[in-house]
């Protein structure tokens, strides 16, 4: 029997020193893209898959991603006064139920797969997803209600996947591959960051995961992969064959969103969605475009 799909955990314990000044003070993933923070669209994106119960794994300085979805009464009553019911409609949309985030501490930055051992009481017995609110999918499906759907048709775990230069395997989680029908991919192996040279395909995981809570116990044994950390594909690959396990080629486009070339491209790509700004945006890249604006 395939367990309900209902919990995710999203990883929000990083410093963001990329993106320095700028996440001094603030979290990365309350960065908006357009108007929305990075860590709304997780939760949104979540939500569309039946998502109804969310774990953050915090770290110092990250209150605000809590209160973000909490309700903000004297907010609320001074867009209702001024009539701002739109306003106040788009608000509310972000509320979450009482009791539906859990966040939990990630004392020590040990990578993500110690960042995922931390969530273990949250996750118990249940299968679970993972979004990492860096990576921002565009799609007219989301990228988890894919996950999710997958997941409800061959069980075990399910990773989502997409093609990358060969030259960048060294920056991904890297799958061998198996049985591949152009959608879904058998996954025989995972190898972290492998050398091009070394690496079995140049198929790589990106920040969106459906795992069984086997994978814990195999966390908990805390062994450092690459750069010391305790890497969460390692922990992955010592389940395959022992539950099933299949990469995704997801529908849409991801964005790099802890990179600054990346973060711009979503804002453009995001507002360019958009009906009511879509023309504007278009007028104001082709005056860059044409007229050679910012050019050295």
């Amino acid at each position: 029997m395939i367990k309900p799909l209902r919990k995710a955990v999203l990883p929000v314990a990083g410093l963001g020193t990329r993106f320095l000044p700028a996440t001094k003070a603030t979290a990365k993933e309350m960065l908006p893209v357009v108007d929305k923070p990075l860590i709304e669209y997780a939760v949104d994106e979540a939500r569309a898959a039946g998502i109804e119960q969310f774990c953050l794994v915090t770290g110092r300085g990250k209150t605000a991603l809590v209160e973000h979805f909490d309700i903000a009464y004297e907010l609320e009553a001074t867009l209702r006064e001024r009539g701002k019911h739109r306003e106040l409609k788009e608000l509310r949309a972000n509320h979450l139920p009482p009791g539906a985030v859990t966040t939990v501490r990630q004392q020590e930055p040990l990578g993500l797969g110690h960042a995922i051992w931390c969530a273990r009481a949250f996750i118990g017995e249940d299968p679970f997803a993972i979004l990492l609110p860096d990576d921002l999918v565009l799609a007219d499906t989301p990228c988890t209600k894919q996950l999710a759907d997958a997941y409800h048709e061959t069980g075990g775990c399910v990773i989502a996947v997409t093609e990358v230069p060969r030259a960048h395997t060294s920056r991904y989680g890297i799958l061998d591959v198996g049985r591949d029908d152009g959608r879904l991919v058998e996954v025989r192996g995972l190898v972290e960051k492998p050398k091009p040279e070394a690496a079995p395909s140049n198929l790589s995981i990106i920040g969106r995961y459906v795992l069984l809570p086997q994978v814990i116990a195999e966390l908990a044994r805390m062994e450092r992969g690459a750069g010391g950390e305790v890497q969460l594909t390692d922990a992955m690959a010592r389940l395959i064959g022992h539950v099933p396990f299949h990469g995704l080629r997801f529908e849409g486009r991801r964005f790099d969103c802890g990179d600054k070339v990346g973060f711009l491209e979503a804002q453009i790509a995001f507002a360019l969605k958009r009906p009511d700004m879509a023309p504007a945006v278009r007028a104001f890249l082709k005056t860059y475009v044409n007229d050679g604006v910012g050019a050295a």
